[in-house]
């Protein structure tokens, strides 16, 4: 059984390689979504296992994969999965301590929002896992999260589904104290933090969190 934070490559952009390498730890395994593997390799890490119909894999990167022992899992390519779910129903099964996404964002509005949709899943409800790619992160608030950062970074906290209740920040410039976040409003966008970590905690429903960090050279 796994202990150990696993971090799955997903075939989105990946804004900055270096911002993602920094939250890599030594302790880490790593897994790849398919088309995910492109990011891997060019961040010099061997998978350990990559999963999807892996229709994705030129050649090349097939011969690097075999030299370092990776295992590949292949699914038809006629699934109702897309490559992601597959990893991550494959990592949920070795009971990790957290899951990073690593490149789930952007590129495909759809694939995006499918991607920010497997958070969901209430097998993940008691492990700490996130979207994130250095630049931006985005996970569920089940009841209290916290986030991490550095002042004037813009968080924005969104209602997943249904109206969530109770919902009070700390350490965000406008404070929310108790109260309720509606799916068709746009009250908890763009909020900032006041330093270097922010809690929110909620009393009920699911809060989409996006914290996208102010000190990225992208930002103007």
């Amino acid at each position: 059984m796994s202990t150990s934070r696993v971090v799955i490559f997903a075939n989105g952009v990946l804004p900055d390689p270096e911002k993602l390498r920094a939250l890599l730890g030594p302790h880490d395994i790593f897994f790849c979504a398919n088309g995910g593997t492109r990011h891997a390799l060019a961040l010099g890490i061997a998978p350990a296992v990559v999963i999807g119909d892996l229709d994705s894999l030129a050649d090349a990167d097939r011969a690097k994969l075999s030299s370092a022992h990776t295992r590949l899992i292949q699914h038809s390519h006629d699934k109702d999965e897309t490559d992601l779910e597959l990893a991550l129903v494959h990592t949920l099964s070795l009971k990790p301590s957290a899951i990073l996404i690593a490149c789930g964002l952007g590129r495909r509005l759809d694939q995006t929002l499918g991607n920010i949709a497997l958070l969901a899943d209430t097998r993940l409800r008691q492990i700490d896992c996130r979207l994130d790619d250095g630049v931006e992160e985005a996970f569920f608030c089940w009841e209290s999260s916290e986030i991490t950062g550095t002042s004037g970074d813009l968080v924005s906290l969104l209602p997943w589904g249904k109206e969530v209740t109770g919902v009070r920040t700390h350490g965000l410039r406008w404070p929310l104290d108790g109260e309720s976040l509606y799916p068709e409003r746009t009250r908890g966008i763009s909020n900032e933090m006041l330093a270097a970590s922010a809690t929110v905690s909620i009393q009920e429903g699911l809060l989409l969190v996006i914290h996208r960090r102010r000190s990225w050279a992208g930002d103007g």
